[in-house]
């Protein structure tokens, strides 16, 4: 059996096939939704169809009790800190419109988290010893292949670079847009030190020189936004101010009974959000979701 051959982007090059067997781009399908999404809100849930975000500090986005870390509580940032956002009208009123599937894929912007979501420190007293969660190098690699790639973290910036160097090769490395840390929020002193919770605003990578310069269109205006951007994240909370920007998954922490094929379904859904013309309206429809009964594909000649 031959493999299937991936579709052509609209600049005419391709996305470079997944090492994981068996995982290639989409065949592009009739249906929004991938295979392991939802299918939409149910027409009697009005308030999801909504969507609307709850307003204030006390009214933090929680993520399911999987996905929530296990330690103590963050506290909220300051106001120097710029505080807890919440998204725009203009951005929900986008979000909420219905989705719409191009006919060829697109190089969308990938802000990855590390931390829980690629790897696991396991022990404090040993900052620079992590765990990777499963197929985390060549997810990866077949993310800077097919996407555009910027790595934000909110720990600090010996332990990130620390980090990416385990996952990373120095040339992919390279090619990664931006790499930030705890750095990069805009904290005061007092919160930095902290442990407070922190907000990844899109914003700030769309506005950074390097990432806009990656734009494919980018001399002829064209700009990352809420169209052609997710955040792969262990915490929505992270993501509040552009909510339906953001891919939620487990966080890691090293333990064999966790589901070791998770990358892959994360894998899956991004080569989906590549054909979307909006992927804010997208995720807000179909969010991503993990299938228990998933199981990784056997590689074919």
């Amino acid at each position: 059996m031959t493999r299937y051959k991936e579709p052509a982007m609209a600049n005419g090059s391709s996305f470079k096939p997944m090492a994981i067997p068996g995982l290639t781009l989409a065949q592009p399908r009739q249906s929004n939704a991938p295979k392991n999404a939802p299918k939409g809100p149910k027409k009697k849930s009005k308030a999801a169809a909504d969507a609307k975000i709850p307003k204030g500090p006390k009214a933090m986005i929680q993520a399911p009790p999987a996905q929530r870390r296990s330690s103590s509580p963050h506290k909220i940032p300051s106001k120097a800190s710029g505080g807890v956002p919440d998204p725009t009208p203009q951005y929900m009123a986008q979000a909420n419109l219905s989705p719409e599937r191009l006919p060829q894929p697109r190089r969308i912007l990938i802000i990855m988290d590390l931390n829980g979501t690629l790897l696991y420190r396991p022990n404090k007293r040993r900052p620079f010893d992590f765990v990777e969660r499963p197929h985390a190098k060549t997810f990866m690699k077949y993310c800077l292949d097919a996407f555009h790639v910027a790595i934000w973290s909110s720990a600090r910036p010996e332990n990130v670079n620390k980090m990416v160097e385990q996952l990373l090769t120095p040339e992919q490395r390279e090619r990664v847009l931006v790499v930030w840390g705890r750095d990069s929020f805009g904290l005061s002193e007092g919160d930095y030190n902290a442990k407070v919770q922190v907000y990844k605003r899109l914003t700030t990578v769309w506005t950074n020189p390097r990432v806009r310069a990656a734009h494919s269109q980018a001399h002829k205006g064209g700009l990352w936004n809420q169209t052609n951007t997710i955040l792969v994240d262990d915490s929505l909370e992270k993501g509040r101010s552009e909510p339906f920007n953001t891919l939620t998954l487990p966080e890691f922490s090293g333990l064999s009974t966790e589901m070791p094929n998770v990358l892959p379904q994360v894998h899956d859904y991004l080569n989906e959000l590549a054909y979307q013309a909006d992927i804010s309206r997208f995720v807000r429809q179909s969010p991503f979701k993990l299938d228990p009964a998933y199981v990784l594909p056997e590689h074919t000649a």
